[in-house]
């Protein structure tokens, strides 16, 4: 039982604590040092289509995934996006033809110069650490738009940050890296205090910086933190983290704030994997197929 409000190690380290009881005591205290989404804070901030609102509107997500090797990132991701919201969708590269026969409501191209106008990208699964890798991402960068940049991205920023020199200063970003991605990126591993940790790379790399684990932490370069706590750990499966990358994509093109379009969009994909495991592990691809249940979960806890 505690009193006022959760400690850290409430949400940190939720396995040692058991169940939790809060008591409010009508405290006057000072903001939080970490904050934590419940489904009615999701359900409210996910964005819904009104009576004036069109395709456009809403927002165009444009995805630069996947490659003649790995399809199935951009699949996943560009999927993701398409589920999360009623916007457009526009996917850029060499899985084009894959995209297209899986999600034929996207406009797909081969190349991110033939994109068209998007208002987010989200970029990095699947494409390689290459020169084409680099091209595309500095592509992205430049494009004065916010960009979620997971996977081969960050392998890409980590080794050769002069791609980051494409950046308009100001323009968001959001880097999701998992463990092994941030020790590349920030020469050491989170550690044991993995808010510091994260606190520190989204001031190095002025970014959202999403550290993806059981408990994963989001951090934005002044310094809030939201902390969001997995149902299980039905996540930690291949293609997983595409999954997410779509959602925080298409909450971007939306407008909203990067760090609450992160922090929600870990809530829906943890929410998305309880609901598809139902108990036995699951694969990426029924993650990506209950990304309308969670998102059905989450706004009627808003009404």
């Amino acid at each position: 039982m505690t009193f006022g409000a959760r400690k850290p190690v409430h949400v940190l380290n939720p396995a040692r604590c058991g169940r939790v009881e809060l008591v409010d005591l009508g405290l006057d205290l000072d903001e939080p040092d970490l904050s934590q989404l419940d489904a009615a804070d999701v359900g409210r901030a996910w964005p819904m289509p009104g009576p004036a609102d069109d395709k456009y509107s809403q927002g165009v997500t444009g995805i630069a995934a996947g490659s003649a090797t790995y399809p199935g990132a951009a699949v996943l991701a560009t999927g993701s996006a398409v589920l999360a919201t009623s916007g457009m969708v526009r996917y850029a590269g060499p899985a084009a033809d894959v995209v297209r026969s899986r999600w034929p409501e996207v406009v797909a191209t081969g190349s991110v110069t033939d994109a068209g106008r998007v208002q987010a990208w989200v970029v990095g699964p699947g494409i390689g650490t290459g020169s084409e890798g680099r091209e595309v991402l500095t592509h992205v960068l430049g494009a004065g738009v916010p960009v979620c940049a997971d996977a081969d991205a960050t392998t890409l920023m980590a080794h050769r940050p002069d791609v980051l020199d494409a950046r308009d200063p100001g323009t968001p970003l959001v880097l999701t890296p998992h463990a092994g991605e941030f020790e590349r990126l920030m020469g050491r591993p989170p550690g044991e205090d993995r808010v510091a940790s994260v606190r520190e790379a989204a001031a190095k790399y002025d970014a959202v910086v999403l550290l993806k684990g059981n408990v994963t932490i989001v951090a934005d370069p002044d310094g809030r933190v939201l902390v969001n706590v997995a149902r299980g750990s039905w996540l930690a499966t291949a293609g997983s983290g595409d999954v997410l990358s779509g959602l925080i994509g298409s909450l971007l093109a939306s407008g909203m704030d990067p760090w609450l379009a992160a922090g929600c969009a870990a809530y829906v994909h943890a929410l998305a994997g309880d609901l598809a495991a139902r108990g036995a592990p699951v694969s990426a691809s029924g993650i990506l197929a209950a990304i309308p249940d969670a998102v059905r979960r989450v706004r009627a806890g808003a009404v």
